[in-house]
Formats: C-alpha cells, structure tokens, sequence
C-alpha cells in the first residue's frame, strides 16, 4: 500500500490503490488492504466498504477481489461488528456488517465457484450470527440473501445445511418480518435509526420514501427467507421440518406484494413442496390451504402456474386425492378452456387429462367423488367431445348454431336491459349451450356477461367461476378487461383483497390498451370507479396490515386509512366520466357485449396486450 496520492491524508487509501496503474503492485496492495482491514481501528473505514458494496453490485462476475481475499476480509468485519460494540459504535462503523454481507451477496448470486470460495474463505458461520438477529432486521435482510444464494449451489448447499438452526431460523423469520420491520421501523417514525434511514434511501428522501422503501425491504426480508427455505425443500429430510401446519397454513398469504412481485414467494414454495410426495400429505390436510390455492389459480398473478401445478399434483396423489378433490375440480374445471400460459404449453390440455383420470379412477379406495364434481368432469369431457364433433360438422350447421346463439344471448340482453336479470342469467345459459365451442369470441362475451348477472344475484362464486372461464377463453388469456373487472368486484364481495386488487390492475391495463370505445381511457385517465376499489383493495391487502392491528395501529375498518397513509382530497389519478359505467362501476351490456362484431371470424382483428411490470430494486 505504498501509492498515495499526495492529496490523501489516509494512508493505505483504497481508492488511492485502485488508481495504481501497475497490475502487479496493485494485486498486492489490495491483497494486503484486505487483509489488514479488520484489524485496523481508522476512522473512515466506510467509505472503501461502501465502494466495493458498489463494484460487487456493478461487477458481480469479477473474479479479481474474490482471488485476493475479500470473503475473507468481510466475514472478519462481520465478526468484528458482533463482537465489538465500541468500535461498531465508533465512526459510521456501524454501517458495515451490512455492507460486508451485502458484498458477500453479490458475489456469490451468480457464480458457483464464488460460492465455494465465499464457503472455504468462512462467511456462513457470522451470516448465520447476523440471521439470529444478533444486529437488527436490516442486517438480517443481507444475510438471508447471502445465505439463500450459497444454498442455491449443489456445492456449497451441504456447507449451509451442515448449520441446523438456518432452516428453522429461516421459518421463524419468514413468519415474523413483516411485523419486526413494522414495529422496529415503520411503526415510529420518531423512533427510526438513523442508518436504517439512510441505507433505505441513501440520503435522497424524506419519511415518506423511507416507509415506502421500508415495505419494499420487509417484503424482501420475507421473499428471501422464503427462497433460502425453498432450497432445503428440495431435499425430502427437511420437509418434515418445513411442513408443520402452522408455517404451511400461511404461506398462501406471503406474496411479494406490489413492491415485489417478481418473487413467487409464498405459491413458490409450495410447489416445491407439493411436488413430493412427503409433502403433499403435509399440504392437504392443511385447513384452508386448498381454496387458497384455488383463489391462487383462477389469479390473474404471474404464479397462477405454480398453483394450478400443485392442485394438479394433489388430485393425481391416491393419498391426497380424496382430501382435496371437493375444492380442487371445480377451480380446475374453469381453468381447462385456458390453452397457454407463459411457457407453459397446453395447460387447459394437461389439466383436462388429469380430472379424465381422476374420474375413471373414481371408486376405488378412498377416491370417490361426489355427484356434483363427477358432473363438472362430464360436462367438461362432454364439451371437448362436442368441439370434436364440430370439427367435421359443415360450415352451413355451425352457422345456423351460431345465428341461434345470437338470438338467444339478443333475448337475454333484453331481458336484462328490463331487469330480470335471472331470466337472461337462464338465456346466456342456454346460448352458451347453442353456441359452437371454437366460437371462443362469441362463448367469452357470453360467459362475461353471465358472469354480470351471478353479481347482480349476489352470486360471486358462480361470477368467479364465469370470469374465469370468460379470461382463459380469451386470446391472449387474463387479458378480457369486462371480465377481470367483474372478477374483482365478485372477489371483493367475498373480501379476498388481493385477487381483487390484482384484477383491478389488470383492469386498467387492459382499458388503457384496447380499441373498445367503452373501456378506453380517454387521455389515459383512469376511471374513478376502478380508482376506488384500487384504493380500497391497495388499504386492505396491504403488506403490513396484521402488524398495524396487532401493535395497534388499526384499531376497525375505519382506520385503514390512517395507518396507510391519509387521502387527500386529491385523486392520485385524474377521473374519467363515468358515463361509460354504472355508479356502481358495473360495466353495462353493450358494444362488445352485444355488438355483431364479437360474431366475426376467428381470424378477424386481435388487440395487442402488454402487461406492466414492476421493477425489484436489491439495493
């Protein structure tokens, strides 16, 4: 370390060494800072752990540092942190264990052989000090993800593993986030560290950035634990661990939320466990988990697979077969028009097979199913037959059935038009009954606008199970604006927030886009009545809302909103008219609901679609 720049006043600067223009003095320089580092008591030691925290996150594939040491030199600084209160009191020292972990993050999030030195060099045992808590949840956040990228690897996996508490560590934490972030931090502002603040906003915003970055963190506190326990799901010894009901029974609620959701978090993890048998059993006996796996697959999530993957593989288990099938056909039944989802391919196809099987293995053991499943297969296996049949009907006939349908679904608009809303319920039945099964434009508009009659009726599972049918029809699938927005208003009926905020969102994704001078948002203006249940769903599903109430920052309904942040008199959108809709924000039949239009060849006009995403930020 002996280049110093003449303006430097520390000696041994490391910034200083990285200017070095020869390779071989600057190796050895760094080699040497490493390595002297944790033993070293100078006040401004932040500031080269800050810049290499941002050269890992730039350049996390470089081998250069990871040859010369810095595992090493970060697990040291760790240790130094946990057992040196004076000095991590001392200066801004306190800011670098989570430096030191989050550095150790980074490089080993992609690199197998990183991984396996980051092991060899000894950062599991003061990554797991950190897990336990021995720092606060901040420091916890890095070291769960330093921890689940080192389980990630075949290699190094058997090293973590080798630390007994890291799992349940894990579960305790992945249960427990959520409520430690709110009351240690967002709780009271007054109360908050100062670190923690910078570090959530590295010194660019006020209280307002840091409780929104505060929910971004704690969901990703909760979404890696998640991902770390994920891994020993893989291997069948832990998951009698990882299957006891009270961690199962709530991993359907742990979702990214809108400040995370490329995380498959809670629905994640259960297809792992669902995909062996061991914990399939676990799963299945769980009370309340199989309806939200099928509140799951009827989503419109981004994870709608991995739900239906695990309802699929429940009803295929002889053991859980029987436990589940009363819930699982009737949400998969609605599922089997849906044809591609993503990458997977012939979706509506396999799970079609599936229930095909379950019925003819019906009757033997424990299997058999009642009257009112058995009836949904048939219907469905009855419907496949018919599309068959049609495949060699002449065109003539299939026109004529199509002109029937229309007339029948005209009467139907009528009837609903004059109120009675039952009587055309009973008339899009019978035109759904008419109408040709590869008429999917004419069958979607038909099941959309039964499924506006079951609201009316206040009927919103039979409204759920039409819109569902309704968006998987529809090309591309989860794409049908009518349809997602009656779905949210049946979801909300039955107070499940997030289904209903996420096709809500939908919803105005979809408005935003289309040609449909009725759903259209005029100067991209977004309808108030959406607004409104956005608003409503965004209050009620929000991440930290069972930590408010149980620290008492909710005490009813009434005070949602204060907790989550006060309403102006401002809308956060600017309002369209909502001539369009009724007050109720109920979408009204017509236009594309009974135009001829919807009556055209397959090959006629088809919308693009572009769904928004939502960008993690792993700072």
């Amino acid at each position: 370390m002996d280049k110093v720049s003449p303006d430097c006043p520390y000696p041994g600067c490391f910034f200083c060494v990285m200017k070095e223009g020869n390779p071989s003095k600057r190796r050895a320089s760094i080699l040497k800072f490493f390595r002297e580092l944790p033993s070293q008591d100078d006040d401004g030691q932040v500031l080269p752990i800050s810049g290499l925290w941002n050269t890992a996150m730039a350049h996390p594939n470089d081998p250069e540092f990871i040859e010369l040491g810095i595992f090493e030199c970060m697990a040291a600084l760790i240790w130094k942190g946990l057992k040196n209160r004076r000095w991590l009191s001392h200066d801004q020292n306190v800011y670098i264990p989570y430096y030191a972990a989050h550095i150790i993050g980074s490089y080993t999030m992609n690199m197998e052989e990183f991984a396996e030195s980051a092991v060899h060099a000894g950062v599991i045992a003061p990554l797991v000090e950190l897990l336990r808590g021995r720092l606060t949840w901040v420091e916890q956040r890095v070291a769960v993800r330093a921890l689940g990228h080192l389980a990630t690897y075949t290699s190094t996996f058997p090293a973590v593993a080798s630390h007994g508490e890291i799992l349940e560590l894990s579960i305790q934490l992945a249960i427990s986030s959520l409520e430690i972030v709110y009351s240690h931090f967002y709780q009271y502002v007054d109360r908050r560290i100062s670190y923690h603040c910078d570090l959530l906003t590295r010194g660019m915003g006020g209280v307002e950035m840091e409780s929104r970055k505060a929910e971004e963190w704690a969901s990703q506190l909760q979404c890696w634990s998640l991902q770390l326990i994920n891994c020993f799901a893989f291997k069948p010894e832990f998951l009698p661990t990882i299957c006891k009901p009270e961690f199962l029974v709530k991993l359907p609620g742990m979702w990214g939320g809108l400040v995370n959701e490329n995380s498959p978090a809670g629905i994640g993890l259960l297809r792992t466990i669902c995909h062996h048998k061991l914990g399939r059993g676990p799963v299945a006996s769980c009370p309340g988990i199989i309806e939200a796996l099928c509140n799951i697959a009827r989503s419109s999530d981004d994870w709608q697979y991995m739900a239906i993957d695990c309802l699929l593989w429940l009803i295929q288990d002889p053991s859980t077969c029987h436990k589940v099938i009363d819930k699982a056909v009737p949400a998969l039944v609605d599922l089997a028009e849906i044809t591609n989802l993503g990458d997977h391919k012939k979706l509506g196809d396999t799970i079609v097979n599936v229930l095909q099987e379950c019925l003819q293995s019906q009757g033997t053991g424990r299997n058999t199913i009642s009257n009112r499943e058995r009836e949904l297969i048939e219907e469905l296996l009855d419907s496949k037959q018919r599309l068959k049949w049609e495949k060699n009907m002449p065109k003539e006939d299939l026109h004529i059935k199509q002109a029937a349908a229309l007339v029948v679904k005209l009467e139907g608009n009528s009837l609903f038009s004059s109120g009675n809303i039952a009587g055309a319920a009973s008339k899009y039945s019978e035109a759904l009954s008419l109408c040709p099964m590869r008429s999917k434009k004419e069958r979607v508009v038909l099941y959309s606008n039964r499924a506006q009659c079951y609201l009316l009726l206040q009927q919103p599972l039979a409204a759920i199970s039409d819109a569902t049918h309704a968006v998987c029809l529809h090309n591309p699938p989860n794409c049908h604006a009518k349809s997602l927005w009656r779905r949210a208003q049946a979801y909300d009926m039955l107070g499940l927030a997030k289904e209903s905020l996420l096709d809500a969102i939908l919803f105005i994704n979809e408005c935003s886009q289309t040609n449909d001078p009725d759903l259209s948002l005029r100067q991209n203006k977004v309808p108030d009545y959406a607004e409104r249940l956005v608003k409503k769903q965004m209050r009620a599903a929000w991440l930290f809302r069972e930590a408010a109430i149980k620290h008492g920052g909710v005490h009813g309904e009434g005070d949602v909103g204060d907790i989550y942040g006060q309403e102006s008199d401002g809308s956060e959108w600017e309002t369209a008219s909502e001539s369009d809709m009724g007050n109720d924000g109920r979408v009204e039949m017509g236009d594309d609901d009974d135009d001829d239009s919807e009556w055209k060849n397959e090959d006629g006009r088809k919308d693009k679609y572009d769904k928004t995403t939502l960008k993690e930020d792993e700072s």
